[in-house]
């Protein structure tokens, strides 16, 4: 499903009227850290409720964090070999740890391709996401903000949002997602992005290299379907490393979304929780640019040459090559910071940082990049509605002086 399908279907007050109807149905750097520990709240924060653009800008952050740890739980329940769970935050949908599954063994191998903790670091991501959304969730609550279009997505027994079928395979628990990770199209851009010094999308470049570019044409699987996605060597390889590549485009995702709705809100103590769950965000991506890189490294049985492999299921292909050797800058391997590049003004010194962070039209076009990654293929109409409306409102929101 394209973002433009579930456009043009009445208004913003149509939207808002059918989620009425649904809802009635359903310091300092060299501070030490005992000093950090007893600071008090932040300057000017407020104790009363919040306005109505920063809890519309939480209410869609909620709403991503949801979005993510939906489907990261799929990558971990696949990719964590133990029995033995190692979480210190619930799933916000059951309230309850996840319980370990024991992986995917052939998935498992082909991910540590990528790297050997790669297990580790896709159990923390999914701890992280769901800290997050359990954080923003009750934040909205105890300043008496509405909830109850996140209660939507929530619920587990929702007809209408917990549609999708997810992994048949050993290590799937099998049960509806919001998220689909089986025919998704994956924008690489970023690694040119994040490689240029002289091009910078918030200045209207629009153009940049992508890392496999076979990822974005067509519909590729990120997680083995069936079992039988798991006998062909290659094959499994390709759905691991679709995989990492996957896990940087989400998590670049929002690197740039917090920055940009940071600039929109009012109460210093929501902004201070902008600035602090984003950096987090971006944590993630600088670890999975690194493991992307190590796509096809050694790859059994082909060595160095590059992977190529046709995906009978979705009538797809994909390439991968080792990108340690014989490449530009803008794709090799190891170029995993941030280069600096123009800001703000072409008149001013180039500078590393994160990109884009213009602010308009943000929340839209993050839910238009995930519908394009083909994340919600077969979700409902009501589903879109529902974060179409949250991301309008979002956007709508201004900053209050």
């Amino acid at each position: 499903m394209k973002a433009s399908s579930s456009n043009g279907k009445g208004s913003g007050a149509n939207r808002r009227a059918f989620i009425k109807r649904g809802l009635a149905a359903a310091g300092t750097a060299s501070l030490g850290a005992g000093l950090l520990s007893n600071s008090g709240p932040a300057f000017g924060a407020s104790d009363g409720p919040l306005n109505k653009g920063d809890a519309a800008i939480l209410r869609f952050l909620a709403a991503a964090e949801i979005l993510e740890s939906d489907l990261w739980e799929q990558y971990w329940e696949l990719s964590f070999p133990s029995m033995k769970g190692d979480f210190a935050s619930p799933n916000p949908v059951t309230g309850n740890m996840p319980m370990p599954t024991g992986g995917n063994m052939p998935y498992i191998n082909s991910l540590l391709i990528l790297d050997g903790d790669m297990p580790q670091y896709i159990n923390d991501n999914t701890d992280d996401e769901f800290s997050h959304a359990n954080f923003l969730l009750a934040y909205l609550k105890t300043k008496g903000a509405s909830t109850a279009e996140l209660d939507l997505l929530l619920d587990p027994n929702n007809k209408h949002f917990r549609t999708l079928p997810g992994s048949q395979a050993t290590g799937s628990t099998g049960k509806k997602r919001l998220t689909n990770l089986t025919q998704l199209s994956v924008d690489t851009s970023f690694w040119g992005r994040y490689r240029s010094d002289s091009l910078n999308p918030d200045l209207g470049d629009k153009t940049f290299a992508q890392a496999v570019p076979s990822l974005n044409v067509g519909r590729h699987t990120a997680i083995p379907r069936t079992n039988d996605d798991t006998s062909d060597p290659n094959l499994i390889n390709a759905i691991a490393f679709t995989a990492g590549f996957h896990f940087c485009f989400i998590e670049q995702g929002g690197s740039s979304l917090y920055p940009s709705l940071a600039q929109r809100v009012s109460d210093p103590e929501v902004l201070r929780i902008l600035l602090s769950i984003g950096p987090t965000e971006t944590a993630h991506f600088q670890t999975w640019h690194d493991k992307a890189g190590n796509a096809n490294t050694g790859n059994p049985p082909n060595g160095n040459s590059p992977l190529t492999v046709h995906d009978n299921v979705n009538n797809s292909d994909v390439t991968f090559f080792d990108r340690h050797f014989n490449q530009p800058e803008t794709l090799q391997a190891n170029l995993i910071m941030p280069e600096p590049c123009p800001f703000l003004k072409p008149s001013f010194p180039i500078c590393s940082i994160i990109r884009p962070t213009a602010t308009k039209g943000a929340a839209m076009g993050a839910v238009r990049a995930l519908t394009m990654d083909g994340l919600f293929i077969g979700q409902s109409y009501q589903f879109m509605q529902l974060l179409q409306d949250l991301a309008a409102d979002a956007d709508a929101a201004q900053r209050e002086t």
